[in-house]
């Protein structure tokens, strides 16, 4: 059997089960199960691209059973270096509005019971997260989101709850207060399992509402779902722009240390 080779993967979120439009199936099943889909790959320009919806195609996963590990190693297995992995996010900041795109450059986990390793043992394995998002994925991504005339913040600090329910008002104002900024579901442990496959990954998050912290402000009101893929949907081609941009940008070889992020952090008895 001849499988698909791929590249670049790109996570599909709530409202982006789709972005090739010609592709071929490829299904995989890995040591953690088999994916939340099949992979479709197919070429962006010169690069072959591997999407891959992280709730399902009918988004029947919802963000506490996404098979993270999966998903992740699912890429990895068809070639896979480095990871889009795109997100619909609330705002915590009023200063990122609904619409606006955040390239954050780190998280904060306040997700529980998880699958968040693939190093269970025996080999002891710790995996510096000091910087968990790839740095030259990240300046291309606001590169072209300013090229393409797209609101965009260059930096920010999420926050991943455990889901599927929203914060309470005191969650939020108090998440608000720690100077966080945008507030997710799914972006842990995505993150880091694709640093310990040495993987690049970038989060680009879609602000698709404020979240009920702030609701005391002017003109504002608690997240609903349905606020969030209204939202979501009114920004999905800016999102495809966005995302079709960075990978045509991507150059052949990287030059950032993800891939060298195993050196050092196994321990020899």
């Amino acid at each position: 059997m001849i499988v698909k080779k791929a590249t670049i993967g790109v996570f599909g979120g709530s409202g982006f089960y789709k972005f090739l439009k010609k592709y071929d199936e490829v299904i995989v099943e890995t040591p953690y199960g088999f994916p939340s889909a099949p992979m479709k790959v197919s070429k962006v320009g010169s690069r072959w691209v591997a999407f891959l919806p992280r709730h399902g195609e009918h988004h029947q996963y919802p963000p506490q059973t996404v098979p993270y590990r999966a998903n992740v190693f699912a890429l990895k297995t068809i070639g896979v270096q480095r990871i889009l992995g795109p997100c619909a996010v609330g705002s915590l900041n009023p200063k990122h509005k609904p619409g606006d795109f955040v390239i954050c450059d780190q998280f904060v986990n306040f997700t529980s019971g998880r699958r968040d390793t693939f190093y269970d043992g025996p080999e002891t394995t710790h995996v510096s997260s000091a910087d968990p998002y790839c740095p030259e994925l990240r300046k291309l991504a606001r590169e072209v989101a300013e090229e393409l005339g797209l609101p965009v913040h260059g930096g920010g600090t999420v926050v991943v709850i455990q889901g599927p329910r929203f914060s309470t008002r005191a969650e939020s104002i108090f998440f608000r207060k720690q100077g966080w900024d945008v507030i997710n579901m799914t972006q842990y442990p995505e993150a880091v399992l694709a640093r310990e496959l040495e993987m690049c990954y970038a989060n680009i998050s879609v602000v698709t509402d404020y979240d009920a912290g702030l609701e005391g402000d002017p003109g504002v009101r608690p997240v609903s779902h349905e606020d969030v893929i209204k939202t979501f949907n009114k920004n999905i081609e800016n999102l495809r722009s966005l995302i079709t941009g960075i990978i045509e940008a991507i150059p052949e070889k990287r030059s950032c240390s993800c891939g060298t992020a195993l050196k050092g952090a196994r321990l020899s008895a």
